[in-house]
């Protein structure tokens, strides 16, 4: 009898796997304030639905807004924004100073704008080490992982055009 009911409290319980994700899902709420709004904005619908998706999943739906648009156009109001921040999005903007100019718009007075982004590594022995990995690595994982190694070299290729971190700066704060 004792051993039948140790089997319906297991059963009765979540997998591990689960219960971790429940764990994280309630540290995740306890993190953010109860009232806080997060814009999320791309001018791709297709990916915006992706985005959409991976949040129901997770469960993080509440205070979330889902906007398409130009990031050279923002439709947001002057000093709207507490932070903006973009995660490997700046080097594909066409007019990347217009971009950074609507950021600086919309931001609140002592917001921050935080740009998550690939750059030029400058200690010559980890940059040759770094071309060597990125341009003979990458795009191969890229066509085992993704099945799509044409856009794996396109990302290497747009990462040497981007300015250095340096040069980013210096052309937005004229």
């Amino acid at each position: 009898q004792q051993q039948q009911q140790q089997q319906q409290q297991q059963q009765q319980q979540p997998p591990p796997w689960q219960a971790q994700q429940q764990q994280q899902r309630v540290e995740r709420e306890a993190q953010c304030p109860p009232n806080g709004e997060v814009t999320v904005f791309d001018i791709n619908a297709e990916m915006l639905e992706v985005g959409k998706s991976r949040a129901t999943t997770q469960g993080l739906i509440s205070g979330l807004h889902w906007v398409q648009g130009n990031a050279e156009q923002l439709p947001f109001a002057d000093g709207s924004m507490d932070s903006y921040t973009v995660a490997f999005g700046i080097r594909n903007v066409t007019n990347r100073h217009a971009a950074l100019c609507e950021a600086h718009r919309v931001l609140k007075r002592g917001g921050r704008l935080l740009c998550l982004e690939f750059s030029h590594v400058s200690v010559p022995v980890l940059k040759e080490m770094y071309d060597m990995y990125s341009f003979n690595i990458i795009p191969k994982v890229g066509g085992v992982v993704a099945k799509d190694e044409q856009s794996y070299q396109y990302l290497v290729e747009s990462i040497r055009q981007f300015p250095d971190q340096v040069r980013l700066y210096c052309n937005n704060n004229d």
